[in-house]
């Protein structure tokens, strides 16, 4: 009887003799041992669920071949990453040196201030509270001593006033 890869016992002779020469190969190759550790488990995973089809004498080129197919998955992805990242980078550096940008952005700061600035003084509280602190409904209406309905309420007020005077929050989420 010919034994086969996917008997646990073979398989568990192959990952021992193959799992730290792909952990390395790969190690290697990423530079990060975690991420290594993964990979190698991952070609394991691939290894077992194509057992039926990987003759015993193939499994360290399935190995490798997977490992390094993982790999190049990971390095391509990371291109993508970093090209959008970088293109990312280079548009808000546009914006951020274009005058008009820059002045039209004090200028909206400004209004913005004013806005906040004419809100009645408990509901102005509330909304800074609950918008710049990001403190929850609840943590508001015990410092407040109100209840949460009453800061729901003043939360939703300011920004119907906010949107009311200045046209450009329609399309901004505050």
């Amino acid at each position: 009887m010919k034994e086969s890869l996917c008997e646990e016992r073979i398989f568990h002779k192959e990952y021992t003799s193959h799992e730290l020469k792909v952990r390395n190969f790969l190690f290697y190759k990423l530079g990060d041992l975690e991420k290594a550790k993964d990979f190698t488990q991952e070609a394991f995973v691939r290894l077992w669920n194509n057992c039926g089809k990987v003759a015993i004498e193939k499994v360290k080129g399935f190995l490798f071949t997977t490992a390094n197919r993982l790999f190049l998955d990971h390095y391509d992805h990371q291109k993508v990453v970093l090209k959008f990242e970088h293109r990312q980078d280079r548009s808000e550096d546009r914006m951020e040196q274009n005058p008009e940008f820059l002045y039209e952005g004090e200028e909206f700061k400004q209004r913005l201030e004013a806005a906040v600035s004419s809100l009645p003084e408990k509901q102005r509280v509330i909304f800074l509270m609950s918008r710049i602190d990001k403190y929850k409904n609840r943590e508001i209406a015990e410092i407040m001593d109100v209840s949460i309905k009453t800061v729901e309420k003043h939360v939703s007020t300011a920004l119907k006033s906010l949107k009311e005077n200045l046209d450009e929050l329609d399309n901004l989420k505050i």
